[in-house]
């Protein structure tokens, strides 16, 4: 069993980072031509790629199609990609033509079951079906656009590999928003499945298209950045009556709003959030079919983030104790799943690697514009990754200039409007890192 880096650690490691020589900030690397040009020559072609991934969407673990193209597309390049990884993974190796060391692109593939409420020409029309249900299918997470810019790195590095030195593992994730129930997926199956047994990268690198900043800027930080994210089920077991005679059975649903009521003291009266933040959020409930039918059962499921195992592990146990005690009540019980199934862990960026490159991303985008965000709950699976080598994962701004990111519609919104000027940024930001750690020598 893997376990999260405990956050003092984390913190100490990245006092000490900070507490390192300014040298290292002031010799920040200069914008590599070769990586503007780049960028101006496949501008249309990412584009058109992050349109098609957008108007064809698919589920985690679902990823068929999109897996599909991915691997044509890199072909065309005169690669080999290896398929059906975590079912439905693609990875591929560029092997520069000079010696260096190995690194790791990481890209996420899949969508979200949400209906699109965009006027594009491009919008998704996809449908499926989750957790039995009838659902729209959208990217509303920005994926396509982490695909169609690894795609467009790739074309680039393989038209500069007799140049480049050392070797670079592409990886087209299935799944990061998490697997079906019953279901195993995204980077923790890819790792078992053996992603980095026959290439061991030094270093992995990854982005994530963000609304809460502005296209122009990039966002990242030392130490830990996404919150550990875990699920959980609660299920309050009644007994069925009549609604025009709720004494002959135990109502279900009103010991569940009493649950989900008791259970916001949970963050707000037991848990020092003074110290780290921490959320319980109800994200669906379901009981009943019938106005005057009082169910058998009701069940619930959510989400906790937190950033401290400790704190994670005391959250578990009070959601589950005030689940079956406030149920009891009320005459009802409980199962409770707490939780439910492996969740990630929290994000952490090695503090040297980023000291190192951040300047990097200031080369591209300015160093005024590359900020260090707060703590964000959001939780990403590239921090299975982060836990096996050292690793930098950084936001790129993605809402339009002139809307306020505060309340533009939120990544995972119906309304979720990625600019594309993002795309660009995100190629050239990623090519930029990349040349720079690899060593590749400067284009003429």
């Amino acid at each position: 069993m893997r376990h999260a880096r405990p956050f003092a650690v984390s913190l100490l490691a990245a006092a000490l980072c900070c507490a390192l020589p300014a040298l290292a900030q002031d010799a920040a690397p200069a914008p590599r031509p070769e990586v503007a040009a780049a960028a101006k020559a496949i501008q249309a072609q990412v584009v058109g790629w992050r349109r098609h991934f957008h108007q064809h969407p698919e589920l985690s673990n679902r990823e068929e199609q999109t897996a599909k193209r991915v691997a044509e597309e890199l072909r065309k390049l005169g690669l080999q990609p290896r398929t059906g990884i975590a079912h439905h993974g693609v990875t591929a190796v560029i092997k520069g033509g000079l010696p260096g060391p190995r690194i790791a692109l990481r890209a996420d593939m899949d969508a979200l079951p949400v209906t699109e409420r965009n006027d594009l020409p491009f919008a998704s029309r996809a449908t499926a079906t989750y957790r039995g249900e009838p659902v729209g299918v959208m990217h509303a997470c920005g994926h396509d656009a982490h695909t169609g810019i690894l795609l467009g790195v790739a074309k680039t590095l393989v038209g500069m590999k007799d140049r480049l030195p050392g070797e670079v593992l592409l990886v087209f994730q299935p799944a990061e928003e998490g697997a079906p129930a019953g279901e195993e997926g995204g980077a923790s199956l890819m790792l078992e499945e053996g992603v980095f047994k026959d290439f061991r990268p030094e270093a992995v690198f990854g982005l994530h298209v963000f609304s809460s900043i502005p296209v122009g800027q990039i966002g990242v930080r030392q130490g830990p950045l996404m919150a550990a994210s875990d699920s959980f089920n609660l299920k309050v077991i009644g007994r069925q009556t009549h609604g025009s005679r709720p004494w002959g059975g135990v109502d279900p649903i009103v010991a569940m709003a009493d649950v989900i009521g008791s259970a916001q003291t949970i963050v707000s009266r037991r848990t020092d959030i003074s110290r780290l933040p921490a959320v319980v959020t109800f994200g669906a409930i379901k009981g009943g079919i019938r106005y005057n039918i009082i169910p058998d059962d009701v069940e619930v499921v959510g989400t906790i983030r937190t950033f401290d195992d400790g704190m994670r592990q005391k959250i578990f146990a009070d959601l589950e104790n005030v689940a079956t005690h406030v149920a009891a009540a009320h005459g009802a019980k409980v199962e409770a799943h707490v939780p439910d199934r492996e969740g990630n862990p929290v994000t952490f960026n090695d503090p040297a690697l980023t000291a190192r490159m951040t300047p990097s991303l200031q080369a591209v985008v300015g160093a005024d514009n590359v900020i260090t965000p707060p703590l964000q709950m959001g939780a990403e699976d590239f921090a299975f990754y982060a836990r096996e080598v050292p690793s930098m994962f950084f936001f790129v701004g993605s809402t339009s200039r002139g809307i306020d990111p505060v309340t533009a519609p939120s990544n995972h919104s119906p309304e979720f409007m990625l600019d594309e000027a993002s795309l660009d940024i995100g190629l050239r930001a990623l090519l930029q890192v990349t040349l720079d750690y690899l060593g590749a020598p400067p284009s003429a």
